[in-house]
């Protein structure tokens, strides 16, 4: 490896602290809007679309600044991704299906 490659290498590995402020200043700021949530007593379908919108925000921002996710090859960010969402897919599926089977279980066995 030429000494140009080896310092562009180096150089790409490294990765500018203002990044990690930035990041870190827009998580306490996600944190907060998410302690409004429950200061200002919303309710109902927008207090949990509130808090899940801010808890996926802020698990993202971690994931791909402070794991780096940002940074590495997209088959690495699948991997890694990937198990997740298949659960998801498949508590979904369950979810769909829980009707179905007790509704089936209410009208055979009453």
């Amino acid at each position: 490896m030429s000494t140009s490659a080896a310092q562009e290498h180096a150089i790409g590995q490294q990765h500018p602290i203002g990044v990690y402020l930035k990041v870190w200043l827009l998580l306490f700021v996600l944190s907060t809007f998410s302690y409004l949530v429950d200061f200002f007593h919303l309710q109902g379908y927008l207090r949990w679309s509130l808090i899940l919108i801010f808890m996926l925000l802020k698990a993202g921002f971690i994931m791909s600044i402070f794991m780096h996710l940002a940074w590495e090859r997209l088959a690495m960010i699948l991997v890694i991704l990937l198990p997740p969402g298949a659960i998801l897919v498949l508590i979904a599926l369950m979810v769909s299906e829980a009707n179905y089977v007790f509704l089936s279980r209410i009208t055979f066995f009453n």
